[in-house]
């Protein structure tokens, strides 16, 4: 039995929810796991665990810096555990944008990170129009508009296909 570290970054919640997922399917499969947000994680000790994953979402084409200084701080230990790393994001609604090879968010993390995560992720989010701020709102619905996404405020719009993520918890569960 793996003891297994899941730390969300998410802005609105969806991160989260996906985490969530995983761990539940990562218990069905015999992992004991944890489920720490980003901040809780940087005072956890990470040593604890023989596998750690990281999930995060995107917000105006950006992981959160603390992410990247969470990654910076703790590189080697991560390194040396089996890892994994996802990112959520509504770009990856697009059939030829939802892998890790073909998606912006995480080829550009890649890029940016010094950490190379040995199982890797994306999923599609969700917007969810009522519950943004007035700015959010605004700026979500344009980004929508100029890459032919959906428009309506008043909507709610689930992304995220769940059978893909039962796939990869499965797939991370399994590693050894």
């Amino acid at each position: 039995m793996s003891q297994t570290l899941i730390i969300y970054s998410s802005v609105d919640g969806q991160t989260q929810a996906i985490c969530q997922r995983i761990k539940e399917i990562n218990m069905h499969m015999g992992d004991e796991v944890i489920l720490l947000s980003l901040a809780e994680a940087t005072t956890a000790s990470l040593d604890d665990y023989d596998k750690i994953l990281i999930g995060a979402s995107i917000r105006y084409g950006k992981h959160r810096a603390e992410l990247y200084q969470f990654i910076h701080d703790n590189n080697a230990l991560l390194s040396s555990k089996i890892n994994g790393f996802f990112s959520v994001n509504v770009v990856a609604r697009k059939p030829e944008k939802n892998s890790p090879t073909t998606n912006p968010y995480m080829l550009k993390f890649l890029t940016l990170s010094s950490w190379k995560p040995q199982v890797l992720g994306v999923f599609a989010g969700k917007i969810d129009y009522p519950k943004y701020g007035f700015f959010d709102r605004f700026m979500i619905r344009l980004i929508m508009k100029m890459t032919k996404g959906p428009t309506d405020i008043k909507g709610t719009f689930e992304f995220t296909d769940w059978d893909q993520v039962t796939k990869f918890a499965e797939h991370f569960a399994k590693q050894k």
